[in-house]
């Protein structure tokens, strides 16, 4: 694995350089624009068509809507359920009521929380299966009172995974259609013959349906744009160098791309961690991909001081951040930008991705700097309101009128005026 050594100011423009080297193919673009307009055009015979041509899957009926509950082995029902009432208990923390405020006699304002009507999911499904996301998606929704949650997910040769169909229903989706890709997030987004336009788009997905959101965006709603998936780790030589390389690899074995960081103040340790890393990958199944990953992206950056790695780990914004160092919650005030936080060695990165529950689906890219994770405020809209007494709007009439008028939109002072003529004067 890269061993990254400089002055801080260095190292910033290394990460930096590093990350801003994956760069998209400029063929995506094109591709999903030229999607999107045949799925408008053509919507249903567009998905089958794309179905057969990238997914080599022919579907006949787009929808699973009555797709009955799974059986699974009762291990794997109970983790599910584990993993929803965490999510669940955890989420229920995040909803929002509202407020009526009365500042003065006679005004009345407020805020009123109103769920979204229809949002989509799009949950992954071409080189894993991923029944996570769809609690992690769905359940929010339920929460925050949506009333129609479709799910799309790629169709497959043998049919849905079964946990997949299984996880649907327990987190209470009401539709699912087989269709991926770009395709997917057109139909979502538009609406064809079969699939409902919604109001927002939710859920990760490879680079052609992040490009997919960012163009369908202003039609309707997205969570955000979904990068490679990241890691940073931030030890000492307290931590076990060999729990080190296991988490680096658990998040660069999604994707080629995926980002596997660690900073360290240790020479000895970060020696150690290569050393762990050329020893575990040839044990993973996804070793190619795993590979790709640390040699695309990964990176051990030796620092002079804690001070600094923190330093270095906020320029860099990932997605989840492990803190392995001792009493590590006595350093959440120097973790500004980050995803999701694991404190200490045994949060390991999978317990957030299953069960733990806060969301797995989060900022990436160094998206962090302005996003946050995917939460029940993701899935409602505020509106503001104000009610004033005639009393009320007297007190107030010459400070807008003044205001209107040193802004010279007239017309909004004459709206005042007509209710209070007496604020001419001012």
């Amino acid at each position: 694995m890269k061993i990254l050594t400089g002055t801080l100011s260095q190292l910033k423009q290394q990460v930096d350089i590093r990350r801003t080297a994956v760069a998209q193919n400029t063929d995506v673009q094109t591709t999903v624009q030229a999607i999107i307009a045949k799925v408008r055009a053509e919507g249903d015979s567009a998905l089958r068509t794309y179905s057969n041509k990238l997914d080599h899957v022919t579907v006949n009926d787009l929808a699973l809507i009555d797709a009955a509950p799974a059986q699974l082995p009762a291990k794997l029902l109970k983790a599910l359920q584990l993993a929803k009432a965490n999510i669940t208990s955890y989420h229920q923390n995040e909803i929002e009521r509202g407020f009526v405020d009365t500042p003065n006699s006679g005004i009345i304002r407020g805020q009123k929380i109103t769920p979204l009507a229809a949002v989509g999911l799009y949950v992954p499904g071409g080189t894993a299966a991923y029944p996570s996301t769809i609690l992690m998606t769905a359940i929010p929704a339920k929460l925050a009172g949506v009333k129609k949650i479709v799910m799309v997910t790629p169709p497959q040769p043998d049919g849905l995974n079964p946990v997949v169909l299984a996880a649907a229903n327990l987190a209470g989706v009401d539709a699912i259609y087989q269709v991926g890709g770009a395709q997917a997030i057109a139909a979502l987004a538009y609406g064809t013959e079969s699939i409902p336009r919604v109001d927002k788009i939710m859920g990760p997905g490879n680079r052609y349906v992040a490009e997919a959101k960012k163009q369908v965006f202003g039609n309707v709603a997205i969570d955000m744009i979904a990068g490679p998936s990241e890691i940073g780790i931030i030890a000492d030589e307290s931590a076990d160098p060999i729990r080190l390389a296991a988490d680096l690899l658990s998040q660069a074995e999604h994707d080629p791309n995926a980002r596997a960081m660690m900073v360290t103040p240790s020479e000895k340790l970060a020696s150690a961690v290569s050393e762990q890393i050329d020893i575990q990958l040839p044990t993973l199944p996804r070793e190619s991909i795993a590979r790709a990953a640390i040699e695309n992206q990964g990176f051990i950056a030796i620092v002079a001081t804690i001070n600094d790695a923190f330093s270095l780990m906020n320029t860099i914004a990932p997605e989840h951040l492990e803190v392995q160092l001792p009493d590590p919650i006595t350093y959440l005030a120097q973790i500004q930008n980050a995803g999701s936080v694991f404190l200490g060695q045994n949060a390991a990165e999978p317990v957030g991705d299953y069960v733990a529950g806060p969301n797995h689906v989060l900022p990436t890219a160094g998206s962090a700097r302005f996003f946050s994770p995917l939460g029940v405020y993701d899935f409602v809209k505020r509106t503001q309101f104000i009610q004033y007494s005639s009393e009320a709007l007297a007190s107030q009439a010459d400070a807008i009128v003044t205001l209107a008028q040193a802004e010279g939109l007239d017309g909004h002072a004459e709206a005042i005026i007509k209710r209070v003529p007496a604020a001419k004067e001012v």
